[in-house]
């Protein structure tokens, strides 16, 4: 998961990262510990509003409910993902340590005051390789 400046596009390789951020559940069992809720942490902390404004925020997986709100109340302006949240909630079904929501980053950014473009699914097949075997017991 990677937050990058939205002058640059996928077909910029050259895009400045930004941020980068993985997964923090492990060691802590911290089940708020979502790439994407750690790089838009982090993003408040680092970034000016201007830039957040118009930065990307790049994802494997759609971000969850949770992760909408921390990307929405971080003010980045465009999220980009692979796979549905719908699609994973099917990979990882009643999974203990992923208990998915079904409800699509779209929905929180539209409940909010100011604008978040969404860009996904996007290579759905390639996004969900990504998760096999992560989710049996």
């Amino acid at each position: 998961m990677a937050i990058i400046p939205s002058a640059a596009s996928l077909s910029r390789p050259t895009a400045q990262v930004l941020i980068e951020s993985e997964n923090g559940y492990l060691p802590d069992h911290d089940g708020t510990a979502h790439a994407e809720r750690l790089a838009a942490t982090q993003a408040c902390r680092t970034l000016g509003r201007e830039v957040l404004a118009k930065a990307t925020l790049y994802s494997s997986a759609e971000p969850c409910a949770m992760c909408a709100g921390a990307i929405y109340w971080a003010g980045i302006g465009r999220v980009v993902f692979g796979l549905s949240e719908r699609r994973l909630r099917g990979l990882t079904g009643n999974h203990p340590e992923n208990p998915t929501l079904d409800l699509p980053c779209r929905e929180v950014f539209a409940s909010g005051q100011r604008p978040t473009e969404v860009i996904g699914p996007l290579l759905e097949k390639e996004a969900e390789a990504l998760h096999d075997g992560a989710w049996t017991k």
